[in-house]
């Protein structure tokens, strides 16, 4: 299989842009030898976990080929920084109303932040293919609103009897789907390409390099709970991060038996090398209050004072405006994760988290840790 050929084939020589679920579903129709066709990947998804035949690995191993490349892989991660269609479509409804419900996400305007707020109450918020489609376009339109200068991302209110009517940042991955098969790989290149690294990067323009230009904000996070696997991957893009008091964060990645997306990359940076292995290889907890909590939160507050932290740090972001946001964080970015970083990272986890997603270890860790089996 000649990924980087098939790339310029079907991208008319970098001229047109196309996304990893696209270009993995264009290559399966024509190319047919080199990745699953739809047909295929539809039966294999009606499987649990365990009974895959793991035909999505070919995946895995292509886009790992285009990301490996220099010019190939940065034109893939450019195309995943773009608008999406939807988004597009979706504008004029946010613009008029000032809020919108999508899956597994409200957004709303409130006064110079644009809100969004997950919603995935049975599963403690958690993310799974219910939530990624509206929690892109959420973060496309939270980002292209000219009404507002700052985003907040924050967790509902979630059903659990331990929680219940309670906020929560969120527990990462559904692992309750992951086990029933019901999550598929593109899904980790799809968030991490897309709505987590929009977050980071902002949105790009098709006729300039993300490096150089770019629509982005300031975001600020609010931790009520625990952030947990993904929801703690997302606190590394943030700018400022209010968390409660009694709120922790993990990266049970190792227990789960995958790659905890670009915590591997950016989690040093916060806490050093060494916590950061701890953290993701001896799933060690960071209390938001502690020390090291203390490297990730900017901020820690009482539980009852979250709502009006959030309207105090919005103010102080936004007050003398907000026009060196932009610039500020492309500079920490020019220093820290410049996007060939990011793109060499992305092609070692592309191929690194197919083998992780269809190991037998995967299975019996869940089975082991998460009692899985018996979880609906």
């Amino acid at each position: 299989m000649n990924a980087l050929s098939i790339y310029e084939e079907l991208t008319a020589a970098r001229s047109r842009f196309i996304r990893v679920d696209e270009l993995c579903r264009l290559t399966g129709q024509i190319h047919p030898k080199s990745l699953p066709a739809e047909e295929d990947l539809k039966a294999e998804a009606q499987l649990a976990q365990r009974d895959k035949k793991g035909l999505e690995k070919a995946q895995g191993e292509f886009l790992a080929q285009i990301l490996g490349d220099p010019v190939a892989g940065t034109h893939l991660c450019h195309a995943m920084l773009l608008r999406r269609e939807d988004s597009r479509e979706k504008f004029a409804e946010f613009d008029r109303r000032g809020a919108l419900d999508l899956p597994g996400v409200h957004l709303e305007r409130q006064g110079k932040a644009a809100v969004i707020t997950t919603r995935n109450p049975r599963y403690l918020n958690a993310e799974d293919e219910t939530t990624i489609d509206g929690m892109e376009i959420a973060v496309d339109l939270a980002l292209l609103d000219p009404k507002t200068e700052v985003c907040v991302l924050r967790g509902g209110p979630v059903e659990h009897p331990k929680y219940a009517g309670r906020n929560l940042f969120g527990a990462g991955i559904n692992l309750t789907h992951l086990y029933q098969g019901r999550i598929r790989y593109l899904w980790y290149l799809i968030r991490d390409l897309g709505f987590v690294n929009k977050i980071y990067r902002g949105l790009a323009f098709k006729e300039q390099s993300p490096e150089v230009a770019s629509i982005e904000k300031l975001w600020i996070a609010a931790v009520e709970g625990f952030a947990i696997g993904g929801h703690c991957q997302v606190l590394l893009t943030m700018d400022y991060i209010l968390a409660e008091e009694d709120a922790y964060m993990t990266l049970p990645a190792r227990k789960e038996g995958i790659i905890p997306g670009a915590a591997d990359l950016r989690l040093p940076r916060f806490v050093g090398d060494r916590l950061a292995r701890q953290a993701i290889m001896a799933e060690r907890r960071f209390d938001c209050a502690s020390p090291e909590g203390r490297m990730i939160c900017d901020e820690v507050i009482s539980r009852e004072s979250m709502d009006q932290a959030l309207a105090r740090t919005v103010e102080k972001l936004t007050s003398s405006g907000v026009v060196s946001a932009a610039g500020n964080r492309r500079a920490f970015r020019a220093g820290q994760e410049p996007l060939d970083t990011f793109r060499r990272y992305m092609a070692v986890y592309s191929r690194e988290q197919a083998q992780c997603h269809f190991s037998p270890a995967l299975i019996a860790n869940l089975e082991k840790h998460w009692n899985a089996a018996n979880r609906r």
